[in-house]
């Protein structure tokens, strides 16, 4: 008895081979990222094109075009005695358009360390998950965790050699190590701060109204708490980039706690009724 013989043709199904067998007209080959080639706008003078609507990142020039980088975010952090308070929102925009509500902005490169996103989302998830296995290497190597100044300084040095490479970030690392709570601003300048109380972000100057007016270094815990909640809710309420969920964490000897994830629209109710209450009173 002969066996059953399966034909190859049902392999076929779907590829060239078989629209041309069955005579149906074959899709156009696609040239896009041919090898030693830049795929280029399909308009008739591309370079043009791209000057008129493209703006250069680097800072060498090109400054009037229509289309730049658009972004809004709102991150602040602060060390006050009980730690350090570190405060987000969640919204992540393309111009107008809102791409994401909830973006996680902390980042968590070690349980000591902690660090903000603010700019290029790509560039800051990138460069500071690179920057925990920096500090995972130093920890294995010397027997001991990498201080927060230099965790700071590391990142600070890679963009320093990046400069004028186009990156977008503006990040706060956050951590505790032998000298106790530490803060540091580093952006992709190179810049690289110390300090109390940062804000960083389209949202900052509403935010830094909250901080500047209630900030004191001997907040209590749940004080701190509440400052760097009211911070993001008014800067999300005045700013159209800032919004989604206030993710906020508290850094102590022990290391970082994520404290709460609260949607911004339900801190506006609730601080409307007691804006309400206190007009009562």
């Amino acid at each position: 008895m002969a066996s059953a013989v399966i034909g190859s043709d049902i392999l076929d199904i779907g590829t060239r081979k078989a629209r041309r067998q069955r005579g149906d007209p074959l899709p156009p080959a696609l040239t896009l990222g041919a090898p030693g080639q830049f795929d280029l706008p399909n308009v008739p003078d591309p370079a043009s094109y791209c000057r008129s609507n493209f703006a250069s990142v680097c800072g060498t020039g090109d400054e009037g075009q229509s289309v730049k980088f658009s972004k809004g975010t709102t991150t602040l952090a602060f060390k006050f005695n009980g730690g350090v308070i570190v405060s987000v929102d969640s919204r992540s925009t393309m111009g107008a358009y809102i791409s994401s509500g909830t973006v996680k902005k902390i980042i968590e490169i070690n349980p000591f360390l902690l660090g903000t996103m603010a700019g290029g989302a790509a560039d800051c998830s990138f460069w500071e998950r690179n920057l925990g296995m920096e500090c995972r290497l130093y920890e294995l190597r010397n027997g001991r965790r990498i201080s927060v100044a230099g965790a700071s300084k590391l990142l600070a040095n890679v963009m320093s050699s990046y400069r004028g490479y186009g990156l977008s970030m503006g990040t706060m690392i956050a951590g505790w190590d032998e000298k106790g709570p530490q803060l540091y601003y580093v952006d992709d300048d190179g810049t690289r701060l110390k300090g109390k109380m940062f804000s960083v972000g389209s949202g900052s100057t509403y935010a830094y109204g909250i901080l500047d007016n209630y900030y004191r270094e001997d907040l209590t815990v749940e004080e701190a708490i509440d400052l760097g909640k009211r911070a993001i809710y008014h800067a999300a309420h005045r700013d159209a980039a800032s919004g989604g969920i206030n993710n906020l964490y508290h850094m102590t000897k022990d290391g970082w706690t994520k404290i709460h994830s609260i949607d911004v629209n339900d801190m506006h109710y609730e601080f409307a009724e007691e804006r309400a209450n206190a007009m009562q009173a």
